[in-house]
């Protein structure tokens, strides 16, 4: 009964897309309970493409329509759809917390690697992104580890000063490693009492989460599931820019707020309920008109005539040059995506001096700079003349270099502050002209220089724009000569 009623259910949603493929043995059992226990899962399962079409299905189709990029799989996956048995299943002698769960032997977390079963590139180009090492990138770094205590430790008032405490790991996962991802363990196991029954479960430390750079319990980074959204695992959801913004929207990362107010994104709010956003490949003015976040950093984008424009890429900074966000100073891309071995002169995990200069040896060079921007202007000249989009670029580093400026200025004269004793050099973020220090690049400087990138002027003047970086020197000056005062 259960198998007609979704088989009718799919036929509505898609009656030309129909797949034949069978729903596998172990996958109908999790279905005859969970339509019970967890009936929202089961119905966003339902929808899915994994629940219509076969991994054999898949390959079969031309290789730029492919949404698969394994070569082959195995015969025991290819005949059925992908389930909730095939995923939570996969590699289970490779995950730490795999238990005996009504005659099967499932996983709760996930993976990379189980992804990788049928998505091998995309899961490869996602390991060399900066977001799968979102997790080490900050807290691997001695310096922004700092910067994590300060923000998320509590604090104590005493006897006229502030006591400074770090932060404990329940803070820091519902708070920086939320987006981050946090460190998922296995730590024992409970049982609890279920509509099923008495059953036994391993108990997870750091979850839920569904952070970028998640570190799983089987030892791999990052997660799909931030932009495909469990258990649809939508190309859809993915490519909305309402996803990106889960984690992106600011002060520190305001693309998600620079992109609505931006052209484009007044553009895809207005008409984007004409637009195809489940079409491979995904193609410019026909699919759709104006860009959201993953036509420019990761979809396979063609043309009318169905030449390509970009190809499809999991490690974002294939097209970004520079990397903009997160660091005191703009700078060209890292080399590699796990950034904590990055060390500068003055033995701080940053890479550029607080002089601005950048570390060259962990750094793209000038040649794949002007690489990784031609990629991108590929995309802009789908809709945008060349010296429309020349012009963009110029405006763009000129923002860079003039937000680096202002940045600069602030080090400077944070500098004279501690070189002057009137302030403790030791932690950089916890001290209130420190906090103005950092809010002048974490805030001002990426605010202006996103709003360079994509559109948003007029949130880089006034929201956390350019007027924040000046006033906010004139108040680091101004402080700077309290202190002064009041160490006479």
């Amino acid at each position: 009964m259960k198998i007609i009623r979704v088989v009718c259910f799919l036929f509505t949603l898609f009656p030309l897309a129909l797949s034949a493929a069978e729903i596998s043995e172990d996958t109908l059992g999790c279905l005859d309970c969970h339509e019970y226990v967890t009936p929202g899962i089961v119905a966003d399962w339902e929808a899915s493409r994994h629940a219509l079409v076969s991994p054999v299905e898949g390959l079969a189709k031309d290789l730029l329509e492919r949404r698969i990029s394994a070569i082959e799989i195995a015969d025991t996956l290819s005949e059925t759809v992908v389930g909730c048995a095939e995923c939570h299943t996969m590699n289970a002698e490779s995950h730490p917390g795999s238990f005996e769960h009504n005659g099967y032997t499932v996983h709760t977390v996930v993976s990379p690697r189980d992804c990788a079963t049928c998505h091998p590139v995309e899961v490869d180009e996602y390991r060399d992104n900066l977001m799968s090492q979102a997790y080490g990138n900050l807290m691997y770094n001695p310096l922004y580890q700092k910067m994590v205590d300060a923000a998320n430790g509590l604090h104590e008032y005493d006897s006229g000063s502030i006591v400074f405490h770090g932060g404990d790991e329940a803070n820091n996962a519902d708070s920086c490693l939320s987006c981050h991802g946090t460190e998922v363990r296995i730590t024992g196991s409970e049982t609890r009492e279920t509509d099923m029954g008495e059953m036994d479960f391993p108990t997870l430390a750091n979850w839920p989460n569904i952070g970028v750079g998640r570190v799983n319990p089987d030892g791999t980074v990052g997660s799909c599931s931030p932009c495909h959204a469990r258990h649809q695992f939508s190309i859809e959801v993915a490519r909305k820019p309402y996803t990106c913004a889960q984690c992106h929207k600011g002060p520190d990362v305001p693309a998600a707020k620079v992109y609505s107010v931006s052209v484009h994104g007044n553009i895809q709010k207005s008409i984007d309920k004409t637009w195809n956003f489940e079409s491979v490949p995904w193609t410019v003015g026909t699919d759709f008109t104006a860009p959201t976040c993953a036509t420019c950093h990761i979809s396979l984008v063609v043309d009318e005539e169905g030449e390509i424009v970009a190809e499809r890429s999991h490690r974002m900074n294939d097209r970004l040059p520079w990397r903009l966000f997160g660091l005191p100073y703009a700078h060209p891309h890292p080399i590699s995506a796990d950034t904590s071995s990055i060390v500068n002169q003055a033995g701080l995990h940053l890479p550029t001096e607080l002089s601005g200069e950048p570390v060259s040896e962990f750094l793209i060079d000038a040649a794949e700079m002007e690489k990784r921007e031609e990629t991108m202007k590929k995309v802009c000249l789908g809709c945008h003349g060349s010296q429309w989009v020349d012009g963009h670029f110029k405006r763009l580093e000129t923002s860079i270099a003039a937000t680096n400026h202002l940045t600069l200025q602030a080090t400077k004269l944070l500098s004279d502050v501690w070189e002057q004793g009137l302030a403790n050099a030791e932690n950089p973020f916890d001290e209130a002209i420190e906090v103005m220090w950092t809010e002048q690049w974490l805030f001002f400087g990426n605010s202006t220089r996103f709003a360079s990138a994509m559109g948003g002027t007029d949130y880089g003047v006034f929201d956390n724009g350019r007027w924040w970086q000046h006033k906010n020197l004139q108040k680091m000056h101004d402080y700077r000569q309290m202190l002064q005062v009041l160490d006479k």
